[in-house]
């Protein structure tokens, strides 16, 4: 008897239907109802290859959201990191370097003047 373990126990992932993950068992169900709904009503109006283009570019992105995985990312984590990374934080940015001790020296400075100043006074 063998049973199988995983190397790395974070990528253990239940089946329940034929061998799919429930999400990827879900998204394949939209997938076909999608063709279906797309393929019911075109079919009278425009050719069979016409339509089953039609289908497949309708079906395509919920398959692709079922078993889509990039650095562990599902399909919607990853075009919400590649849309911030685009649009949203794109801006150039500036990195400055910041010296504490000349910026400490400064403000030591800035109270031996004020000493002084005081003293001068008196």
């Amino acid at each position: 008897m063998e049973i199988k373990i995983n190397k790395e126990i974070l990528d253990y992932q239940e089946t329940l239907f034929f061998g799919l993950t429930l999400r990827q068992f879900l998204c394949s169900v939209l997938a076909v109802l999608t063709a279906v709904g797309l393929y019911l009503p075109l079919n009278p109006l425009a050719g069979r290859e016409t339509v089953g283009w039609i289908c497949i570019v309708g079906a395509a992105p919920f398959a692709i959201a079922g078993f889509f995985r990039y650095n562990g990312l599902t399909f919607e984590r990853f075009l919400w990191a590649w849309w911030k990374s685009t649009f949203l934080f794109s801006h150039p940015r500036i990195w400055k370097s910041e010296n504490r001790y000349v910026a400490e020296l400064e403000v030591l400075t800035q109270h031996a003047k004020t000493v002084e100043r005081k003293k001068s006074k008196l």
